[in-house]
């Protein structure tokens, strides 16, 4: 039996700056990017760089957030070909539009270290994808404390997108948020308002699994749906100049975007 060709791609290195509780950025955006190969001809590895944080208070997000330069420097050394920081309640608790601030000082760290990479920030991804779906109204699913989703819904409605409706999980502890049932999300989202919404966002924390329920609220619901990962995916393909195209992602990875 003839050997099936494989299509040939160049090989990208991702560089993950990820808070030291997080286990779900490494497995979604990796099954993700995992995904995109079996349908496109690039190939992906992953590479990870800790911040300590293990409760999801505003306290502990602030200390982590001055970790990330030290991140972006290691993730420099190995010459990764885009990085995406993987916290976006870190970003947006530190005040309205901090994913630009962010975003430029470590990219600053990175050409100062020889080795200039383009840096995504999963606040900063959320915003671009709804913006690129043309979302104006949303509805959006957080684990954090209520406090806390204030915080995002104010920073998400300063960039021109009005919050109709939130779900708030109050958890405080990262590891528990990670260890939610992926499809949770298909459920919870029943009991948000939805009505006039554009978008839904499954999961706005990289840290709360939601994939595999992306497609099925989009199915229930009409709408697309979004989740901080996909968002996170979204734009890493975009800074790499690659078709955003993600079989089973939902409707900003189907590629029309």
């Amino acid at each position: 039996m003839q050997a099936t060709e494989q299509p040939s791609g160049r090989n990208y290195r991702i560089g993950l700056i990820v808070p030291s509780s997080n286990t779900t950025m490494e497995t979604e955006i990796p099954a993700m990017l995992r995904a995109r190969e079996l349908i496109l001809p690039e190939r992906f590895t992953f590479h990870s760089s800790r911040m300590r944080m293990k409760s999801v208070t505003k306290e502990e997000l602030a200390a982590m957030d001055c970790d990330s330069d030290r991140c972006a420097l290691e993730l420099s050394d190995a010459r990764v070909d885009a990085m995406g920081y993987a916290c976006l309640v870190a970003i947006m608790s530190m005040g309205n539009g901090y994913h630009r601030e962010s975003q430029r000082r470590l990219h600053d760290v990175t050409v100062a270290n020889g080795a200039p990479t383009p840096i995504i920030t999963s606040a900063g991804a959320l915003v671009e994808g709804l913006q690129a779906i043309g979302a104006k109204r949303v509805s959006i699913i957080a684990p954090y404390m209520k406090p806390l989703t204030r915080l995002v819904i104010d920073y998400i409605e300063n960039e021109g997108i009005e919050v109709i409706d939130s779900i708030s999980l109050e958890i405080h502890d990262n590891l528990a948020v990670g260890a939610r049932d992926p499809k949770a999300p298909a459920e919870l989202f029943k009991q948000l308002n939805t009505r006039g919404a554009d978008a839904i966002v499954a999961s706005a924390c990289v840290q709360m699994p939601s994939l595999a329920s992306v497609p099925m609220i989009e199915a229930v619901s009409g709408l697309p749906v979004v989740s901080s990962s996909v968002c996170t995916t979204y734009a890493l393909l975009k800074s790499l100049g690659l078709e955003r195209r993600v079989p089973g992602a939902g409707a900003l990875l189907s590629g029309r975007y």
